[in-house]
Protein backbone atom coordinates (compact mmCIF):
# COMPACT_ATOMS: atom_id res chain seq x y z
CA UNK A 1 0.00 0.00 0.00
CA UNK A 2 1.12 3.08 -1.20
CA UNK A 3 1.28 6.25 1.30
CA UNK A 4 -0.57 8.13 -1.82
CA UNK A 5 -3.91 7.75 -3.32
CA UNK A 6 -4.33 8.94 -6.87
CA UNK A 7 -8.62 9.92 -7.18
CA UNK A 8 -9.89 9.20 -11.23
CA UNK A 9 -13.31 9.92 -11.71
CA UNK A 10 -14.89 7.89 -14.77
CA UNK A 11 -18.06 7.67 -17.37
CA UNK A 12 -17.13 6.83 -20.56
CA UNK A 13 -13.33 6.35 -19.94
CA UNK A 14 -12.72 2.91 -22.64
CA UNK A 15 -10.50 4.69 -24.59
CA UNK A 16 -8.36 6.72 -21.68
CA UNK A 17 -8.65 4.12 -18.56
CA UNK A 18 -6.35 1.50 -19.35
CA UNK A 19 -3.52 3.94 -20.77
CA UNK A 20 -4.16 6.29 -17.81
CA UNK A 21 -3.81 2.96 -15.17
CA UNK A 22 -0.91 1.52 -16.56
CA UNK A 23 1.07 5.19 -16.81
CA UNK A 24 0.50 5.79 -13.24
CA UNK A 25 1.96 2.79 -12.43
CA UNK A 26 4.60 2.96 -14.41
CA UNK A 27 5.98 5.97 -12.58
CA UNK A 28 9.16 5.66 -10.00
CA UNK A 29 7.12 6.31 -6.84
CA UNK A 30 4.09 3.89 -6.23
CA UNK A 31 0.70 5.50 -6.34
CA UNK A 32 -2.28 3.85 -5.56
CA UNK A 33 -5.19 4.56 -7.68
CA UNK A 34 -9.38 4.40 -6.80
CA UNK A 35 -11.52 4.88 -9.52
CA UNK A 36 -14.98 6.13 -9.06
CA UNK A 37 -16.92 4.67 -12.10
CA UNK A 38 -20.33 6.34 -12.84
CA UNK A 39 -22.40 3.01 -14.68
CA UNK A 40 -20.30 3.79 -17.44
CA UNK A 41 -22.61 1.96 -20.46
CA UNK A 42 -19.60 2.21 -22.46
CA UNK A 43 -17.70 -0.95 -20.09
CA UNK A 44 -15.33 1.02 -18.38
CA UNK A 45 -15.65 -0.37 -15.40
CA UNK A 46 -15.21 -4.36 -16.83
CA UNK A 47 -11.63 -2.53 -18.18
CA UNK A 48 -11.02 -1.46 -14.53
CA UNK A 49 -11.79 -4.85 -13.00
CA UNK A 50 -9.57 -7.03 -15.50
CA UNK A 51 -6.50 -4.77 -14.26
CA UNK A 52 -7.01 -5.15 -10.41
CA UNK A 53 -6.07 -8.72 -10.77
CA UNK A 54 -2.82 -7.52 -11.76
CA UNK A 55 -2.14 -4.77 -9.46
CA UNK A 56 -3.85 -6.19 -6.28
CA UNK A 57 -3.58 -3.93 -3.64
CA UNK A 58 -2.64 -1.09 -5.53
CA UNK A 59 -5.94 -0.66 -8.10
CA UNK A 60 -9.43 -0.20 -6.43
CA UNK A 61 -12.94 0.58 -7.68
CA UNK A 62 -16.25 1.94 -6.39
CA UNK A 63 -18.86 1.53 -8.29
CA UNK A 64 -21.97 4.02 -8.27
CA UNK A 65 -25.35 3.42 -9.62
CA UNK A 66 -25.21 6.48 -12.33
CA UNK A 67 -23.79 9.93 -12.95
CA UNK A 68 -23.79 11.80 -9.80
CA UNK A 69 -21.63 14.63 -10.65
CA UNK A 70 -18.06 15.51 -10.41
CA UNK A 71 -17.78 16.58 -6.88
CA UNK A 72 -20.18 13.68 -5.33
CA UNK A 73 -17.37 11.32 -7.17
CA UNK A 74 -14.46 13.28 -5.17
CA UNK A 75 -16.23 13.58 -1.57
CA UNK A 76 -16.97 9.80 -2.29
CA UNK A 77 -12.86 9.32 -3.45
CA UNK A 78 -12.15 11.33 -0.37
CA UNK A 79 -14.17 9.52 2.75
CA UNK A 80 -12.68 6.62 1.22
CA UNK A 81 -9.37 7.75 0.90
CA UNK A 82 -9.12 8.79 5.06
CA UNK A 83 -10.84 5.22 5.97
CA UNK A 84 -8.03 4.19 4.44
CA UNK A 85 -5.89 6.03 5.94
CA UNK A 86 -4.22 7.90 3.12
CA UNK A 87 -1.50 10.54 3.95
CA UNK A 88 -1.62 12.31 0.35
CA UNK A 89 -4.59 12.34 -2.00
CA UNK A 90 -5.27 13.16 -5.52
CA UNK A 91 -7.58 14.40 -8.15
CA UNK A 92 -6.78 13.78 -11.67
CA UNK A 93 -8.76 13.18 -14.49
CA UNK A 94 -8.57 10.02 -17.17
CA UNK A 95 -7.75 11.77 -20.71
CA UNK A 96 -4.46 12.76 -20.40
CA UNK A 97 -5.44 16.46 -20.02
CA UNK A 98 -3.56 16.51 -16.65
CA UNK A 99 0.02 14.49 -17.27
CA UNK A 100 0.93 11.61 -14.43
CA UNK A 101 4.58 12.48 -14.93
CA UNK A 102 3.61 15.72 -12.87
CA UNK A 103 2.09 13.91 -9.84
CA UNK A 104 5.54 13.88 -8.47
CA UNK A 105 5.92 17.31 -8.60
CA UNK A 106 2.42 17.86 -6.83
CA UNK A 107 3.60 15.44 -4.08
CA UNK A 108 7.25 16.87 -4.13
CA UNK A 109 5.37 20.19 -3.33
CA UNK A 110 2.92 18.71 -0.28
CA UNK A 111 6.14 16.03 1.05
CA UNK A 112 9.56 18.74 0.76
CA UNK A 113 8.18 22.00 0.30
CA UNK A 114 5.53 23.12 3.10
CA UNK A 115 2.32 22.86 1.18
CA UNK A 116 -1.06 21.60 2.73
CA UNK A 117 -2.63 21.82 -0.70
CA UNK A 118 -0.63 21.91 -4.56
CA UNK A 119 -2.42 22.53 -7.56
CA UNK A 120 -0.93 21.84 -11.17
CA UNK A 121 -1.67 24.78 -12.36
CA UNK A 122 -2.67 26.11 -16.11
CA UNK A 123 -2.35 29.88 -15.07
CA UNK A 124 0.52 30.97 -12.95
CA UNK A 125 3.02 31.10 -14.99
CA UNK A 126 1.14 32.40 -18.27
CA UNK A 127 -1.31 30.09 -20.39
CA UNK A 128 -0.11 26.84 -20.79
CA UNK A 129 -3.18 24.90 -22.17
CA UNK A 130 -2.66 22.94 -25.44
CA UNK A 131 -5.43 21.68 -28.04
CA UNK A 132 -7.85 24.16 -27.28
CA UNK A 133 -9.56 26.30 -29.16
CA UNK A 134 -9.04 30.26 -28.07
CA UNK A 135 -12.48 31.06 -27.22
CA UNK A 136 -12.33 28.00 -24.62
CA UNK A 137 -8.69 29.23 -23.36
CA UNK A 138 -10.50 32.79 -23.13
CA UNK A 139 -12.89 31.75 -21.20
CA UNK A 140 -11.01 29.15 -18.69
CA UNK A 141 -8.91 32.58 -17.94
CA UNK A 142 -11.20 34.99 -17.46
CA UNK A 143 -13.38 32.81 -15.45
CA UNK A 144 -10.26 32.00 -12.95
CA UNK A 145 -10.06 35.88 -12.91
CA UNK A 146 -13.62 36.51 -12.36
CA UNK A 147 -13.25 33.91 -8.92
CA UNK A 148 -10.31 35.20 -7.75
CA UNK A 149 -12.42 38.78 -7.95
CA UNK A 150 -15.11 37.66 -6.03
CA UNK A 151 -13.50 35.58 -3.25
CA UNK A 152 -9.91 37.25 -3.29
CA UNK A 153 -8.01 34.13 -3.89
CA UNK A 154 -4.57 34.52 -4.44
CA UNK A 155 -4.52 31.51 -6.54
CA UNK A 156 -3.89 31.69 -10.32
CA UNK A 157 -5.95 28.84 -11.56
CA UNK A 158 -9.27 28.45 -9.64
CA UNK A 159 -10.93 26.38 -11.82
CA UNK A 160 -8.19 23.45 -11.77
CA UNK A 161 -8.93 19.75 -11.44
CA UNK A 162 -5.41 18.90 -10.93
CA UNK A 163 -4.73 18.85 -7.33
CA UNK A 164 -3.49 17.30 -4.70
CA UNK A 165 -4.64 17.54 -0.50
CA UNK A 166 -2.67 15.79 2.43
CA UNK A 167 -5.02 14.12 4.75
CA UNK A 168 -4.61 17.26 7.21
CA UNK A 169 -6.32 19.50 5.16
CA UNK A 170 -9.33 16.52 4.15
CA UNK A 171 -9.51 16.28 7.62
CA UNK A 172 -10.52 19.84 8.52
CA UNK A 173 -13.47 20.48 5.71
CA UNK A 174 -16.55 19.16 6.47
CA UNK A 175 -17.30 17.27 3.25
CA UNK A 176 -20.54 16.52 3.41
CA UNK A 177 -21.04 20.48 3.37
CA UNK A 178 -19.42 21.02 0.28
CA UNK A 179 -22.34 21.95 -1.86
CA UNK A 180 -21.67 22.05 -5.82
CA UNK A 181 -21.51 19.38 -8.19
CA UNK A 182 -20.02 19.93 -11.12
CA UNK A 183 -17.02 22.65 -12.05
CA UNK A 184 -18.14 24.66 -9.10
CA UNK A 185 -16.79 21.92 -6.93
CA UNK A 186 -13.22 22.84 -7.59
CA UNK A 187 -13.45 26.63 -6.53
CA UNK A 188 -15.05 25.71 -3.49
CA UNK A 189 -13.12 23.27 -2.22
CA UNK A 190 -9.62 25.72 -2.63
CA UNK A 191 -12.04 28.11 -1.28
CA UNK A 192 -13.11 26.78 1.98
CA UNK A 193 -9.21 25.20 1.73
CA UNK A 194 -7.65 28.90 1.61
CA UNK A 195 -10.32 30.19 4.42
CA UNK A 196 -8.90 27.84 7.06
CA UNK A 197 -5.87 29.25 6.24
CA UNK A 198 -3.89 26.23 4.93
CA UNK A 199 -0.83 26.59 2.38
CA UNK A 200 -1.69 26.38 -1.24
CA UNK A 201 1.24 25.78 -3.31
CA UNK A 202 0.40 26.09 -7.41
CA UNK A 203 2.71 24.17 -9.55
CA UNK A 204 2.93 24.92 -12.89
CA UNK A 205 1.84 22.43 -15.37
CA UNK A 206 0.81 21.88 -19.53
CA UNK A 207 -2.61 21.30 -19.61
CA UNK A 208 -3.46 19.23 -22.92
CA UNK A 209 -7.13 19.03 -23.90
CA UNK A 210 -8.33 14.81 -24.01
CA UNK A 211 -7.20 13.30 -27.53
CA UNK A 212 -9.49 10.77 -27.47
CA UNK A 213 -13.55 10.39 -26.01
CA UNK A 214 -15.64 12.83 -25.20
CA UNK A 215 -15.56 16.30 -22.98
CA UNK A 216 -18.24 16.77 -20.04
CA UNK A 217 -18.22 20.25 -20.05
CA UNK A 218 -21.36 22.29 -20.89
CA UNK A 219 -22.80 24.80 -20.38
CA UNK A 220 -25.12 23.88 -17.15
CA UNK A 221 -21.26 22.79 -15.59
CA UNK A 222 -20.23 26.59 -16.31
CA UNK A 223 -23.02 28.51 -15.67
CA UNK A 224 -23.27 26.80 -11.87
CA UNK A 225 -19.30 27.90 -11.75
CA UNK A 226 -20.29 31.26 -12.63
CA UNK A 227 -23.47 31.66 -10.40
CA UNK A 228 -22.12 29.68 -7.96
CA UNK A 229 -19.18 31.78 -7.26
CA UNK A 230 -21.29 34.53 -5.89
CA UNK A 231 -23.02 32.04 -3.99
CA UNK A 232 -20.18 30.65 -1.93
CA UNK A 233 -18.71 34.42 -1.55
CA UNK A 234 -22.44 35.57 -0.04
CA UNK A 235 -22.34 32.65 2.39
CA UNK A 236 -18.99 32.54 3.24
CA UNK A 237 -19.83 35.96 5.23
CA UNK A 238 -22.05 34.24 7.56
CA UNK A 239 -20.23 31.27 8.39
CA UNK A 240 -16.96 30.87 10.52
CA UNK A 241 -14.51 28.76 8.95
CA UNK A 242 -12.13 27.42 12.29
CA UNK A 243 -9.36 25.53 10.98
CA UNK A 244 -8.91 21.84 13.46
CA UNK A 245 -5.64 22.36 15.65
Amino acid sequence: MSDSLVIIPTYNEKENIERIIRKVFSLEKVFDILIIEDNSPDGTADIVKSLIKEFPGHLFIEERKGKLGLGTAYIHGFKWALLNNYEVVFEMDADFSHNPEDLLRLYDAVKNKGADAAIGSRYITGVNVVNWPMGRVLMSYYASAYVRFITRMKIRDTTAGFICYTDKVLKALDLDKIRFTGYAFQIEMKYTVWKLGFNIIEVPIIFTDRIQGDSKMSKGIFKEAIFGVISLRWRSCFKKYNRPE
